[in-house]
């Protein structure tokens, strides 16, 4: 598989991983909104290095398990499992709540870099997440575990991260109250993404199963 296309799977992947409002983008556009731009992107940058960091930790875990197929079917089938509970919560059972207000308080570039990456670091979600998708896409024929191809992947994340907050700092304050991003409705776009991932790992499983 070309680099190119490697690096737009770990771009996309992050994308879809990064789009519900959660801690990260919803404190970078908090920054941006009451301090500019400039300074929603040093967070940014600091939230990035951590992602980079976090995507390499979980391909190598994932190269690992890639070699032990037998604890892949497993994880895959739990997988498949949470999946599809998270989205029957998200679709039919999560109600909306009220919107945490999240009121930034480090005023210098270089603390709102050094916030970036501490929040970024708390948040351990990426790790499981890219481990799980860098087998699945590699079940697929699309990635390798060789080092070019993981640092390739893990650019692509990092950029596709980087572009999700960029959104959120330049749009938020234009989407906010449109209708998208009511909780409800994020609620059913996270259900719907849960759902189309648990289906992917449904034809991988198959897949498997037919070889």
């Amino acid at each position: 598989m070309s680099t190119t296309v490697i690096f737009f799977l770990g771009l996309i992947i992050a994308l879809v991983g990064v789009v519900p409002p959660g801690l990260l983008n919803m404190t970078a556009a908090k920054i941006s909104l009451k301090e500019g731009h400039n300074r929603g992107f040093i967070f940014s940058i600091g939230v990035c290095l951590i992602v980079f960091l976090q995507t390499y930790i979980a391909a190598m875990f994932a190269r690992y398990l890639s070699n032990h197929p037998s604890t892949v079917e497993i994880l895959r089938g739990l997988a498949f499992v949470i999946f599809v509970l998270l989205a029957i919560y998200f679709l039919f059972i999560s109600k909306p709540n009220p919107k945490p207000n999240i009121e930034p308080h480090a005023k210098s570039k270089k603390s709102r870099f050094f916030q970036g990456m501490f929040l970024s670091a708390i948040n351990v979600f990426p790790i499981p997440y890219q481990a799980y998708m860098t087998i699945t896409i590699a079940g697929f024929g699309w990635f390798a575990f060789d080092a070019k191809s993981i640092i390739t992947y893990c650019s692509g994340a990092t950029t596709g991260t980087f572009v999700m907050l960029y959104f959120y700092i330049f749009f938020f304050d234009k989407i906010k109250n449109k209708k998208l991003t009511s909780q409800k409705n994020m609620n059913y776009i996270i259900g719907a993404i849960t759902a189309i991932v648990a289906l992917v790992t449904l034809i991988n499983i198959l897949m498997d199963q037919l070889k």
